[in-house]
């Protein structure tokens, strides 16, 4: 995890355009670098460094003697870079692994590239030599990129918006900053006055399919057919093997655990590869909530029996209100549930940070996309549709959970591992027939715990452990999380004011004195920006006025057998 930004054909004097790069720093606390392009005066590359691979020569922009014309600033984890060593013969000049990047490019340009790096990414490609730009990130969207590019070819990159919003042009009319979106690399030509010109947007991946990459995979050709064993034991491999990967790290490793089903199944088989991988030092387990809320109570049982070294982190209302101007300031959304889920997961990333060594955080996230976690789903018309929704949703990761993880654990310098989003695992997933993939029996994630039940990792409790929301895990029973904070909020708007939200905010208008709130704050550190987010995270299929999971039926009729 780092920070990475750049600017291409600034008119500006690019000494003040750097301190926009400053508002980043937080992703990479452990060095920084600013370098112009030679040749080119008004273009420069800026980059935060969080060191996990290689802190020798792990600085970027990355330049290599056989390729003097290229430049690389990426943000991201490349699991596969060795297996393409072996595989192209490729010679690497430093033990980082987004060094890979450059030698695919030479190789086979910017398609093969996108197309063969497994992994979360987000980088910006510079080549002299034919005056190319390319910008690309990872399916999900999991490392997130920003740019900005004006009418004249003025273009600013960054990992995140706050890192291009005031940056000086010499245009009147004000450039709109906009999330780069997943699973597409750009091409854009390079003037010589540094100024750019886009030529083309591709989308190089789409997670229903195969990716290129398994030709180098570790794992072999698995066998076929829909036979529920053989399914199965697909998922175990596939998930196995996407921990696995995952572990390349030169900085201690640690994890998130809420005891739900998701974050207890990375932990199990993550303690567990760490232990056939001789990996000596405990795994450290991080579990947030308030006096004996549901998810500190889970964990302390995942924790038991996986026996990990486990920390948990209690939290009163006053601390997580406290925190929503920072969460959103670090969120640069105003998504409600976005919003209530982060609180929790910002404090306990401020607490790891602080208190431990653990840099290297792996968490749960995309499963509940992936595996139909939601408690609506239960209301799917047809398995064809769930299936869609599934799609949907992962689609739009970037925008919510997946734009959460990050946000809230970079904030206090920290790097994010998701082994659900594994390019293979989830078009492996994907693949199986939709009948397959729903809940069953009044379960979501039927397929997903069946096929762990014979393994002995959880706890039995804890496989068949219900849908719990973070945002309401995190809270008692009794009083949830989202009712906290409405309670607060309530004293803090006016009803005036919600009347005339729509007025005000045209956009996204809000419904509720909690999303005026969110919304007002937001305005203050985004002003004019609400279009960043498309429309609110809701459940389908449900008359839901509220995001939460505990205001739905399915949810208080399983708590009150």
């Amino acid at each position: 995890m780092c920070g990475i930004w750049a600017l291409f054909g600034s008119d500006e004097c690019l000494s003040v355009q750097c301190l926009s790069a400053m508002k980043i720093a937080h992703r990479g606390p452990d060095a920084f670098r600013f370098e112009n392009v030679n040749g080119f005066t008004n273009c420069c590359f800026g980059f935060h460094r969080l060191a996990v691979v290689d802190q020798l020569y792990g600085m970027q922009p990355i330049r290599v003697k056989k390729f003097p014309y290229l430049w690389l600033c990426y943000n991201g984890e490349i699991y596969n870079f060795k297996e393409l060593q072996k595989q192209f013969g490729f010679e690497y000049q430093t033990l980082v692994d987004g060094e890979v990047i450059l030698h695919l490019y030479n190789r086979g340009g910017i398609e093969q590239t996108a197309s063969m790096l497994d992994g979360v990414f987000a980088f910006i490609l510079l080549d002299t030599a034919n005056r190319k730009v390319f910008l690309a990130r990872d399916t999900y969207g999991v490392r997130p990129l920003f740019k900005v590019l004006s009418d004249d070819g003025f273009l600013g990159v960054c990992s995140e918006a706050k890192g291009l919003i005031n940056l000086k042009h010499s245009s009147s009319l004000c450039p709109k900053v906009e999330p780069f979106l997943p699973g597409h690399y750009e091409v854009l030509d390079l003037k010589p006055s540094g100024k750019v010109a886009s030529v083309e947007l591709v989308k190089f991946h789409s997670y229903r399919d195969e990716p290129l990459h398994v030709v180098c995979d570790r794992v072999e050709t698995l066998p076929s057919g829909f036979d529920l064993e053989t399914v199965k034991s697909n998922i175990r491999i596939l998930f196995e093997n996407a921990v696995r990967k995952r572990l390349m790290a030169h900085r201690r490793i640690g994890c998130l655990l809420s005891g739900g089903l998701d974050s207890s199944l990375v932990a199990a088989v993550l303690l567990k590869q760490m232990k056939e991988m001789n990996i000596t030092y405990p795994l450290q387990t991080f579990a947030i909530g308030m006096e004996n809320s549901p998810d500190l109570l889970a964990a302390r049982k995942v924790a038991a029996h996986i026996g990990s070294d486990h920390h948990e982190v209690i939290f009163h209302s006053e601390e997580g209100i406290q925190a929503i101007d920072d969460v959103i300031f670090s969120l640069e959304t105003y998504d409600i549930t976005t919003v209530r889920a982060s609180i929790g997961m910002y404090l306990v990333s401020k607490y790891i940070r602080k208190k431990t060594d653990s840099v290297v955080i792996f968490s749960g996230e995309g499963s509940d996309e992936l595996t139909q976690g939601y408690i609506y789903f239960h209301k799917a018309p047809s398995p064809e549709e769930a299936a869609e929704e599934s799609e949907r949703l992962l689609k739009e990761l970037y925008l919510f959970d997946v734009l959460r993880a990050d946000r809230t654990t970079a904030a206090h310098g920290l790097e994010l591992r998701v082994p659900f989003l594994d390019h293979r695992f989830t078009s492996y997933y994907l693949s199986l027939p939709a009948e397959l993939r729903i809940p069953k029996n009044g379960i979501e994630k039927y397929l997903l715990r069946q096929s762990f039940e014979d393994s002995n990792l959880l706890p039995k409790e804890i496989l068949w452990r219900p849908k719990e929301a973070f945002s309401d895990g995190i809270a008692s029973v009794k009083k949830s999380w989202f009712t906290i904070l409405q309670d607060y909020i309530d004293q803090q708007v006016d009803d005036l004011l919600l009347e005339k939200a729509a007025e005000k905010y045209p956009f996204n208008p809000p419904k509720t004195k909690e999303s005026y709130y969110y919304r007002q704050i937001f305005e203050k550190h985004y002003s004019g920006r609400s279009s960043w987010l498309p429309h609110y995270w809701m459940p389908r299929w449900v008359k839901a006025t509220d995001p939460s999971a505990r205001t739905l039926k399915h949810y208080k009729s399983a708590t009150q057998e």
